[in-house]
């Protein structure tokens, strides 16, 4: 708590926001004059703990290769532009997840309960309809407001263990006894499939990486450091949504309004990112070129597998923070690097990220034939402030998550890390250990270091508190 005020958080609601609050109430849906989806076999793949489900899929096979659909929860609806609630949610601009506690961008009545797509509810949701071809292009866009009902609440690790069949592995009940749920998943795999191996060879980036968690006790207390990693089912999902992101930031620009667009330039260091696959025997071009490093990423994933997260780390440090934009029709705005992609919002997520609320405002301006609610120079100030707030969550997470690492090292002040060099600022040289995955400050001035070289490291101290972790260099 003292971490998010002390980066500018609101952690309680306004008594008119709560007032807002006190009044939200489900849509009439017989009223509504809009397409009802809800008898469809709609799900969810999400984490293990996620109560704030913000999409929801569903497909079917046709003849030019699979259609799939992503259901986006309606949050616009509770939460008006410029009501007390949005200027809570404009404010924050992001739910903050520490690992230990969440705060949420929108209070737990609507992200929770009203405006998630919970299992068995009937909810209002923006459609995102699309055609996978077999060679992973897309057709036949079209958004459009719906009503839908999500028939099963799954998550990430149980979903992947059953398309991968991993030997021992229980499949959940709710795959086990329905035919027509396994249809659609392995379905929606086929389809993400498409969409991935097209994004490569266009040049989009092979990343893995481990994600620190802290496991709480019952009481609490930090027990354990886990470390969360891609699977087949976080890759479905995320195929799903870069494609319904890029959907969305077309639609927009078609009909003539502008967009808030999730940018990643190119990178500036690009010549530590050759000399980084060069020590591996790589050859990348002297231009940033994404089909170029893509290459070599992949064939270190099949050669290399073992040292793949600590490159993709060092990698993912060079290619420098994505940050939002805004495009107004006609004009121009940099793509995402990362994602090969020159098209690309931020939509899907609206009970998390103000960025996605605000689209889904020119999105209703679309459906309605409207003008955009707001001005270029308003958005862009809007745009500027997601950006800002979302450094200053990403820091925030950090801290917490380094505090309980801190506290979990304690025991082991003295004793000897593998390492790579993880970043340089203005306030020092920092490293990632490769087991477990905490990152800390090398004391003193290394000279001939950079960001990707491989280091031994001892642990000097640590401070639970304020979530200190210091090591010397060995060699």
């Amino acid at each position: 708590m003292k971490a998010m005020l002390a980066r500018g958080f609101q952690i309680h609601l306004m008594p008119e926001a709560e007032r807002q609050l006190t009044a939200e109430v489900e849509p009439k849906f017989p009223s509504l004059e809009i397409k009802d989806l809800s008898s469809w076999l709609w799900s969810s793949i999400d984490n293990d703990d996620s109560r704030d489900l913000d999409q929801i899929e569903y497909a079917v096979e046709d003849a030019g290769g699979i259609r799939i659909y992503v259901g986006i929860a309606d949050v616009d609806w509770f939460v008006p532009a410029h009501s007390p609630l949005d200027n809570a949610a404009g404010s924050n601009t992001t739910s903050v997840y520490t690992g230990v506690r969440t705060f949420p961008m929108l209070p737990e009545q609507l992200s929770t309960d009203l405006s998630s797509l919970n299992e068995g509810e009937k909810r209002l949701a923006i459609v995102v309809e699309m055609l996978v071809s077999r060679d992973g292009q897309l057709s036949e866009l079209s958004l459009y407001s719906a009503i839908v009902q999500n028939k099963a609440q799954l998550a990430y690790n149980s979903v992947a263990a059953w398309l991968e069949q991993e030997a021992g592995a229980e499949t959940p009940d709710k795959i086990k006894r329905n035919r027509d749920l396994q249809n659609q998943l392995r379905l929606q795999d086929q389809a993400a499939q498409y969409l991935r191996e097209r994004r490569h060879e266009a040049g989009a980036l092979t990343f893995h990486t481990s994600e620190l968690q802290p496991i709480m006790s019952p009481e609490g207390v930090v027990m354990d450091l886990q470390a969360k990693q891609h699977n087949r089912a976080t890759l479905l999902i995320e195929d799903f949504m870069i494609a319904a992101n890029q959907t969305t930031a077309t639609f927009l620009e078609k009909r003539g309004l502008p967009s808030i667009r999730r940018v990643v330039k190119i990178p500036e260091r690009w010549d530590r990112i050759r000399a980084l696959a060069g020590a591996l025997g790589g050859n990348l071009s002297s231009e940033p070129d994404a089909r170029s490093l893509e290459a070599f990423l992949q064939k270190q994933q099949r050669s290399n597998p073992a040292h793949f997260p600590e490159l993709s780390l060092s990698i993912i440090k060079l290619l420098g923070r994505g940050e939002y934009m805004v495009k107004m029709p006609g004009g121009d705005a940099p793509g995402h690097f990362g994602l090969a992609v020159e098209n690309y919002s931020h939509s899907t997520a609206p009970n998390r990220r103000y960025s996605d609320l605000l689209t889904q405002r020119l999105l209703k301006a679309a459906f309605a034939g409207k003008r955009s609610p707001y001005s270029g120079e308003e958005l862009a100030e809007l745009a500027t402030r997601c950006t800002e707030k979302e450094d200053d969550a990403n820091k925030v997470e950090r801290l917490v998550k380094k505090c309980a690492a801190a506290a979990m090292l304690r025991p082991r002040v003295g004793q000897e890390f593998d390492a790579v060099v993880s970043g340089i600022n203005a306030s020092g040289m920092w490293v990632r250990l490769l087991h477990p995955p905490v990152e800390g400050k090398l004391l003193g001035e290394p000279k001939n270091l950079d960001i990707g070289h491989r280091v031994r490291v001892r642990l000097d101290s640590v401070n639970p508190e304020r979530g200190f972790i210091d090591f010397e260099l060995i060699r």
